[in-house]
């Protein structure tokens, strides 16, 4: 069986993707499928052929992970000079053709937005993860914290504005702040992810500048008051019969679990399982498939929380959809500790894809 597994793209965290795509290219079993590696450029052109991972790497800040007696390799190979050179073939999505299952490893819009997955329910494909609403709802913020409030879930304070709206009433979004939650508070992107455009506001003279950088990612900026907590991570995999996996928490080495924190510093500690209660243990774990349930995913999502100080109460921050896969990642981290490998978590992901696609077959036979 034929897995085109499908990387990069025209995102904010394009270079986390293909960290990634290249540990889910070594993960996926080949004594039972064969990959095809399918690259999009920064500028959406989508290469086929070659070697569109490494193709890709050479323009990125972040470099692949490397294994044991791969560095030599690495440093003979040598690298497109531009990315339509001979040695890719760029291509129109006739590869859609040759597959028979995707595994979308797109992190951010252009990808884990329902995009694709539209692109790939057009084209009557198997794929990993959620369908195209779950994705979009999980990707817009502020949609989504909508659905979990809806849900009885417990969230942040929080509101969202257009970068329009800013620039007419600049003086009115500062005087909600002051109002609602004060300082310090967080500004993102409403439609990213990996921390990418996320600043940490500690005084009003900050407030323009955070705006103006979440603003480089999305039209629509969110504010949200700072938690002081402890922040928990939990794995959640299958489609109408969800389960969850340990509790994981993240213990930051910066101010807060940045971009640079995440994938740069190696100094952020990843404890597993997260040294709390086994009560708050399993209310998050409750909340986890709750949260999946409230914005219908399937495949796989993981759900970030926050463990508040000193209250010990649990609020949902967010849902990834596509989570990281690379090395350092707590959705498979989770999953090993939960007792199932990286290698058997793929697998199964594959196996939730086509269960998911032989269902929906099913269903639309009875419609023609």
């Amino acid at each position: 069986m034929r897995v085109g597994v499908i990387f990069g793209g025209r995102s904010g965290e394009h270079d986390v993707s293909l960290r990634s795509a290249q540990a889910v290219m070594r993960a996926i079993d080949p004594e039972r499928f064969e990959v095809v590696p399918i690259g999009i450029t920064r500028e959406g052109r989508w290469l086929v052929g070659g070697d569109p991972l490494r193709a890709l790497a050479a323009c990125s800040r972040l470099p692949l992970e490397l294994e044991p007696g791969e560095v030599e390799e690495v440093e003979k190979t040598t690298l497109p000079a531009r990315l339509d050179s001979q040695s890719l073939a760029v291509t129109e999505p006739t590869w859609a053709r040759t597959v028979d299952v995707v595994f979308p490893v797109l992190h951010g819009p252009n990808g884990e937005d329902g995009m694709v997955q539209g692109l790939l329910e057009l084209a009557d494909i198997p794929y990993v993860g959620c369908g195209v609403l779950a994705s979009a709802v999980a990707m817009d913020k502020p949609t989504a914290k909508r659905l979990f409030a809806q849900s009885g879930l417990p969230i942040a304070r929080w509101f969202a504005f257009t970068w329009r709206e800013w620039v007419r009433e600049p003086r009115a979004i500062a005087e909600r702040v002051e109002r609602e939650f004060g300082y310090p508070c967080f500004v993102k992107p409403a439609n990213l992810g990996s921390s990418v455009g996320v600043t940490k506001v500690h005084a009003p003279e900050e407030l323009p500048a955070a705006i103006e950088e979440a603003n480089r990612y999305d039209r629509k900026i969110v504010i949200e008051e700072a938690i002081d907590a402890r922040e928990l991570e939990v794995s959640v995999l299958g489609n109408d019969d969800p389960i969850a996996s340990i509790v994981g928490e993240i213990v930051p080495s910066r101010e807060f679990y940045d971009y640079e924190a995440k994938y740069v510093d190696d100094r952020s500690q990843l404890l597993i399982p997260a040294p709390i209660t086994e009560e708050q243990a399993e209310t998050a774990r409750s909340m986890a498939v709750a949260a999946f349930k409230a914005i219908d995913a399937a495949g796989m999502a993981r759900v970030d929380f926050f463990l508040e100080r000193p209250t010990g109460r649990i609020l949902v921050n967010e849902i990834n959809t596509i989570p990281g896969f690379t090395a350092i990642s707590m959705y498979p981290k989770l999953w090993e500790a939960s007792g199932l490998s990286f290698r058997d978590l793929v697998t199964r992901l594959i196996e939730l894809a086509l269960e998911r696609h032989q269902e929906r077959a099913a269903r639309c036979q009875t419609w023609t």
